[in-house]
């Protein structure tokens, strides 16, 4: 009778375990302070309860039994599921792994797009105007917020903070505004049909942040490219200036018979007829003094440019770019070769093996110049797939060893310079950004036509008893790939902007890739294709499907 009572007492005792356990958590969440109390508690319930669950089974043999160890096992097992499901969670959690599938990648921010949030001078943020949050939408104001902690944002309900609307000025629904210090500005209005584009943010979130200003003048009176809209203009362009903190104007040198001072880059696009003496010798003098020239000048042209050009290294070649490799995989003629390859330089750093095409494109000369530091920027193909056609008027194009030219051809350059002055004299040229550090010579082959430039020069010396200021010049093979519908198609707009910033040399413009806006992948059916898809889909593939289920019940019959 005694062991029996001592037993008995035993497991009464053992329920004053879970009872602590009990006291310990109510004190503890009651009080919200984990202090000793509770503590002591917890710990003692735990100890008891630990006991008696180790004296019931030495009692009882319980450990022994086959249905014990089978459930510990499962209990064992779940645990360290759990256990590494928590530690899944814990690393998903503290570090961020995404993947992209998407053949523009379309939830992945543009290299632009993000070097320019990474540096951001000041905390911005964007207000979304909107009782709805889109998903997709926040996704991409999500992006950004990874991207730096200067960046957030914030969807707000007009009628409910009306104060905060009426300071922004919104008028509708939808209205997306970037804020940063005192200064505000309009992104664009979402609405079901039209998502936050990241171009569009990019675009703003460059000009508000940057507060410097470039002034960039299109020669004009020789054919050039058209301004405004219009058959072959070159509007998209300038509004990719516009958008990356440029102001443009046109130039007459015919009536100002100087480059202005306040001019950081020169264009002159796609002209027709020659310019005058003068006004080649105003962009010699331009460039002499620091000045920034970009040169796109198609074939069966002559701009009259060659005194300039031949001070560089540079000579235009008359034959036509022939490139057969994008004809039979996107479609694109022999004439409009599709460029692959590109220089190491800062403005194609980023493009890797990206596609550009270049419709009548003319080859480029270069030469070795002492003083001048050449890149190639632009690649076609090795010769089968590229050369230089000489006969300009066949239908046929074939290569003629007698007067043709065997790729790879060379339809983009940029070249350096040292604007030698007297320290005297006042420097009307922007600060010139350092090169990146070259490793080989460049050099050419005695006749330039056989063999194209190498990728990387090596500056030369500078006289130490001047001050020295760097001008630069871009020459391209072709203006049709900037004109407008062109602009935007794979890195064409890229290759222009990017050679302007350069040119520029404006340390805070970064030069990347521009974000890329989604592609439209719309099916456009007529009537009779739209009938024919409703009675395949409706009727003869259910048909289909029963006779084949009434054959197979056929032969297992």
């Amino acid at each position: 009778m005694k062991i029996v009572a001592k037993k008995k007492l035993w497991k009464y005792l053992f329920w004053l375990g879970p009872f602590l356990i009990t006291v310990g958590l109510t004190v503890g969440l009651v009080s919200q302070q984990w202090g000793l109390i509770p503590l002591a508690f917890l710990i003692a319930g735990i100890v008891i309860s630990g006991l008696g669950i180790i004296w019931q089974s030495y009692q009882s043999n319980w450990w022994r039994r086959r249905s014990t160890q089978a459930g510990t096992n499962a209990l064992v097992a779940t645990l360290a599921v759990l256990a590494i499901l928590g530690l899944i969670n814990f690393l998903g959690t503290r570090y961020h792994l995404r993947a992209d599938l998407t053949e523009t990648q379309l939830f992945t921010l543009a290299p632009q797009s993000r070097e320019l949030v990474r540096v951001l001078p000041q905390p911005v943020k964007v207000w979304v105007f909107d009782i709805n949050q889109n998903p997709q939408d926040r996704e991409l104001l999500e992006n950004y917020q990874r991207q730096s902690s200067k960046f957030k944002y914030e969807y707000i309900d007009p009628q409910t903070r009306p104060g905060l609307a009426e300071k922004f000025g919104v008028k509708d629904y939808g209205e997306v505004y970037l804020e940063s210090g005192d200064k505000r500005q309009l992104v664009q209005t979402v609405n079901e049909n039209e998502r936050l584009s990241e171009v569009r943010l990019t675009s703003r979130l460059q000009q508000l942040t940057n507060s410097t200003t470039a002034k960039v003048y299109l020669l004009q009176g020789h054919g050039e490219r058209q301004l405004s809209p219009g058959k072959g203009a070159i509007s998209q362009a300038i509004q990719g200036l516009g958008d990356k903190n440029f102001t443009t104007s046109p130039l007459n040198l015919g009536e100002t018979s100087k480059v202005p001072e306040d001019a950081a880059v020169v264009i002159v696009a796609g002209p027709k007829r020659g310019l005058f003496e003068g006004e080649v010798k105003a962009l010699q003098e331009y460039l002499n003094r620091g000045g920034n020239l970009l040169l796109m000048i198609d074939p069966n042209t002559d701009p009259k440019v060659d005194s300039l050009l031949q001070e560089w290294g540079v000579r235009l070649d008359n034959r036509l770019a022939v490139d057969v490799s994008g004809e039979s995989v996107v479609g694109l003629g022999p004439a409009t070769p599709l460029v692959t390859e590109y220089g190491q330089h800062p403005i194609t750093k980023d493009f890797r093996n990206g596609n550009s095409f270049y419709p009548i494109a003319r080859p480029l000369e270069i030469s070795s110049v002492p003083g001048v530091e050449a890149t190639p920027l632009l690649r076609t193909k090795p010769y089968p797939k590229s050369w230089a056609e000489s006969d300009l008027q066949s239908e046929k194009l074939e290569f003629n060893a007698d007067k043709d030219l065997k790729g790879p051809l060379t339809l983009g350059v940029a070249l350096t310079r040292k604007a030698v002055k007297s320290a005297s004299t006042p420097q009307a040229a922007p600060t010139p950004l350092p090169l990146p550090s070259p490793t080989t010579q460049s050099k050419a082959s005695p006749t330039p036509t056989a063999s194209p430039a190498p990728l990387a020069p090596t500056p030369s010396p500078t006289p130490s008893s001047q001050t020295a200021t760097e001008s630069r010049l871009v020459v391209l093979g072709n203006s049709n790939f900037a004109t407008d519908g062109l602009f935007q198609q794979q890195l064409n707009g890229d290759v222009f902007l990017n050679s302007v910033t350069w040119l520029s040399q404006q340390e805070k413009q970064p030069l990347s890739i521009r974000p890329k806006e989604p592609k439209n992948r719309r099916i456009t059916l007529t009537t009779t294709q739209a009938n024919l898809l409703i009675l395949s889909s409706l009727l003869v593939l259910p048909l289909i499907g029963f006779a084949i289920a009434v054959i197979i019940w056929w032969k297992r019959r």
